[in-house]
């Protein structure tokens, strides 16, 4: 399995409490498909470099995952159903 690094952009509207139960619901995600969670690094709510969804700022969460490749897209489509993510990036962890 692969290391990815897993980007997210959570809604601001939210209060902690929630924010903490989407980043929750991500992991429990990951975990159905297959992968695990390696490293959670919550920064809180950042001011965006431009809009996003309509929002200016947004809690970003940074996860490093790991994940067989093939369950990448089932991942992708199910956080883009949730309302409370507005964007996520993925990316390749390069390994030394």
């Amino acid at each position: 399995m692969k290391k990815y690094d897993l980007f997210t952009i959570i809604k601001p509207n939210l209060d902690n409490e929630e924010a903490d139960k989407v980043v929750a619901r991500v992991e429990e995600i990951v975990k159905t498909l297959g992968g695990d969670v390696l490293e959670c690094e919550k920064m809180g709510r950042k001011k965006l470099a431009f809009e996003v969804a309509g929002f200016g700022d947004g809690f970003v969460v940074n996860q490093v995952v790991t994940m067989p490749a093939d369950k990448i897209v089932d991942l992708k489509r199910q956080l883009k159903l949730n309302d409370s993510v507005i964007r996520i990036m993925f990316t390749v962890k390069e390994c030394a």
